[in-house]
């Protein structure tokens, strides 16, 4: 069965984001962060998100193949997205009509079960904070990839919300970028898996 991995940015106090929807600018991007995140997902071949993340990352980065000012970067990144098949969950879209996307409006938890027991590679959520939440209160999420930056933000969107506990887990792997930011790679342990 392939694993659903949550790989998210997260200040050292625990938020996702600000105060607002898509207050991130305190999330550290370099060239460091960049190659971590590419051999992330070169091993995922599914990218699952709720409505709010699937419709913001599909207006960006379909513009990115045609934006002269794009980096290298972004262009390889963009091309990697666009072939991927990407899973959006909302009981309110009407349609998912960016390149390769399906639409599943009901039976959360079901369908991502589904998802875990087809052959392919693993699965990831990049993002999509309170569609996390509520993989997290299902127990669906296999390994945590959470970069913590070197921010404290002071209140926002947190990682864990009314996730009931405890789930115990074990450190996979850890790496401290240039930046101060650290990687962290965290699944959960055998007997609960």
């Amino acid at each position: 069965m392939r694993k659903l991995i949550l790989y998210m940015h997260v200040s050292l106090d625990g938020f996702v984001q600000g105060e607002h929807d898509w207050d991130i600018n305190w999330i550290i991007h370099d060239e460091e962060l960049e190659q971590y995140a590419d051999e992330t997902f070169s091993t995922v071949d599914t990218v699952l998100w709720g409505r709010g993340t699937y419709l913001g990352m599909r207006q960006y980065w379909t513009t990115v193949p045609d934006n002269p000012d794009a980096s290298e970067h972004d262009k390889r990144h963009a091309a990697w997205i666009n072939k991927t098949r990407k899973v959006v969950f909302s009981t309110t879209l009407e349609s998912a009509d960016w390149n390769n996307s399906i639409l599943i409006k009901e039976n959360m938890a079901e369908e991502v079960q589904k998802l875990k027991n087809e052959d392919g590679q693993d699965m990831i959520v990049i993002g999509s904070p309170r569609f996390a939440h509520r993989l997290m209160q299902r127990h669906l999420i296999d390994e945590f990839r959470i970069n913590v930056n070197p921010v404290v933000l002071g209140r926002g969107l947190p990682l864990f919300k009314d996730v009931p506990g405890p789930v115990q887990l074990e450190l996979a792997h850890n790496i401290t970028f240039r930046s101060g930011v650290v990687g962290l790679t965290y699944r959960l342990k055998n007997e609960q898996q």
